[in-house]
């Protein structure tokens, strides 16, 4: 089995856009610091609170924040991996490989309270950025695992354990790493969800392999629904997909909780689709 050690990494919509930095004289540096992966960089501009990874001058963002508004989902792709709720609305344990500043799990926890949520992060330094300048906060029902993402699923795998929402949002310093990719990663993937339980994966609309990565979920789980922006964010299943119809109730029922967050269902449910966009003769990728 090809097997990396890359660190994991909550990658943000602000890492596809390759917008330029902000002039240096608007920013105000909170944080500056170098982890066992890299540079890590905290930062004040124009009303929010953001972490980049290099410098602050490097194109993308990790994470961003309001401080004024800290429940509001500021990057496009965390407001499509929440649309998994449409497709597994009562989830009780739920899954996150890489942490970035905790939005998406902290957005998880304040949507599904019950749930308890166990959270993958490679490098120690992120969490402790993210839990000293984002607010993110563990509890009883909220762990962090400072471990290797498919490590840490094998390890379930062989202790049983199973989830009935998995986020794939994990990243290196080019894109997601390989070992995290894969058909048979998916398949292992695949193994510790619930039957029926959702697999929500955030990949990019413009990457060199969006094909094979295509491809490789297509023939692990089958039909998925595909959301497309800037990054595209897939939604799979381990049994059979809700159809539209189904989809488009449970978003309406999860509206009221998820407005606060920024989230519009009508622009969410636009984007549904199954179409298969890539070209047949794709292969997926292996190990």
């Amino acid at each position: 089995m090809f097997m990396r050690y890359s660190r994991l990494r909550a990658c943000a919509a602000g890492c596809l856009a390759l917008a330029a930095a902000m002039p240096l004289s608007a920013q105000t540096i909170l944080h500056n610091e170098k982890s066992a992966f890299e540079d890590i960089v905290v930062y004040e501009s124009a009303g929010e609170r953001c972490m980049k990874f290099g410098s602050v001058s490097a194109p993308g963002r990790q994470t961003c924040q309001s401080p004024e508004r800290p429940q509001a989902l500021l990057f496009d792709y965390t407001r499509m991996m929440m649309a998994s709720l449409y497709l597994r609305p009562d989830p009780r344990r739920i899954l996150v490989i890489g942490l970035g500043g905790g939005s998406l799990p902290m957005a998880l926890a304040a949507a599904v309270p019950a749930a308890h949520i166990d959270v993958v992060e490679i490098d120690p330094a992120v969490a402790r950025v993210a839990r000293r300048f984002f607010g993110f906060k563990e509890g009883p029902a909220m762990r962090v695992h400072v471990a290797d993402g498919r490590e840490f699923v094998q390890a379930a795998a062989r202790g049983g354990e199973r989830y009935d929402l998995i986020m794939l949002d994990a990243f290196d310093e080019t894109y997601i790493p390989r070992h995290l990719s894969t058909v048979e990663f998916m398949r292992e993937v695949r193994a510790i969800l619930e039957p029926e339980g959702v697999l929500a994966a955030n990949t990019f609309s413009s990457s060199g392999s969006y094909a094979s990565e295509s491809a490789t979920y297509a023939e692990v789980f089958g039909d998925f629904y595909n959301l497309r922006s800037a990054n595209r964010v897939i939604l799979a299943v381990a049994g059979r997909l809700p159809d539209r119809s189904a989809v488009a109730a449970r978003a309406r029922a999860w509206q009221p909780r998820l407005a606060p967050m920024g989230i519009d269902d009508e622009r969410l449910l636009s984007m549904f689709t199954t179409r298969r966009d890539w070209p047949r003769d794709a292969r997926p990728l292996h190990d």
